[in-house]
């Protein structure tokens, strides 16, 4: 049997990514856990398909994404693009900041990501009315 959501295969990964956060995750995690955020429930390392997102908020369907520079590679751009086309194909966003973003910048990476989880409260299949 296949899981989309939380596959028990990658249970124990995904339990070592959670013990060994990289210092952006944790600043992050700080500002979006226990429904911090919009009162939005996000989860740490959750696992889509064969990926392991950084942060998703089922409600929203949003996967937010921390780099680190391994993914300004070749080989890690052509990855996040695949990974994002995944993604995208079950109706998941990626939203993605650097680390360095979230350590240095963190109120205008919660601005950006607040856009992004108001907007989607609009029907994008309904044009505005004029």
């Amino acid at each position: 049997m296949s899981f989309l959501k939380n596959d028990p295969a990658l249970k124990e990964w995904r339990k070592e990514l959670r013990r060994n956060q990289t210092d952006a995750e944790r600043f992050f995690w700080a500002k979006v856990r226990n429904r911090q955020f919009f009162g939005l429930k996000f989860f740490r390392q959750y696992s889509f398909g064969s990926y392991i997102l950084d942060f998703y908020c089922p409600e929203k369907k949003l996967a937010v994404e921390l780099d680190g520079g391994q993914h300004n590679l070749p080989a890690g751009k052509e990855y996040d693009t695949a990974r994002t086309k995944y993604l995208n194909a079950h109706a998941v966003e990626v939203e993605r900041f650097w680390n360095n973003e979230v350590l240095v910048e963190m109120d205008a990476v919660l601005a950006r990501l607040e856009l992004k989880v108001t907007n989607q409260n609009l029907n994008p299949t309904c044009p505005p009315l004029i």
